[in-house]
């Protein structure tokens, strides 16, 4: 009997991994960002600042985390692409490709078989 785990549920078993890691990175950043806009509201109170002022100190630092929240994402999805390219994982081009040079080889091999 043969113990080794299927090849197609350990590649679902990745990409759920993935997903469920993403899931939880895009949770902490949202997380922050509450928590950020209320660490301004209250800096807002205890600074006495005008309803002006925080909404241009709020934008000021809204910008500042879509700006970390891309480079997060940015660096995410590149480590993801780097683990991906060291399991050597064909792509989905390469492996359409694969699938087509079997198609050739099948309707090769029937032909083959047609001659006899």
């Amino acid at each position: 009997m043969d113990n080794k785990p299927e090849a197609p549920r350990e590649k679902n078993a990745v990409a759920e991994t993935f997903e469920r890691l993403w899931s939880q990175a895009l949770l902490a950043v949202n997380t922050a960002e509450e928590e950020a806009s209320r660490a301004v509201q209250r800096v807002a109170q205890v600074a006495g600042w005008s309803q002006e002022e925080v909404k241009r100190q709020a934008r000021e630092f809204a910008e500042r985390l879509t700006g970390h929240r891309r480079d997060l994402e940015h660096n995410v999805e590149e480590r993801v692409r780097l683990a991906l390219t060291r399991l050597k994982l064909p792509r989905r081009e390469e492996l359409a490709s694969f699938g087509a040079r079997l198609d050739r080889l099948a309707e090769r091999i029937q032909e083959l078989e047609q001659r006899k």
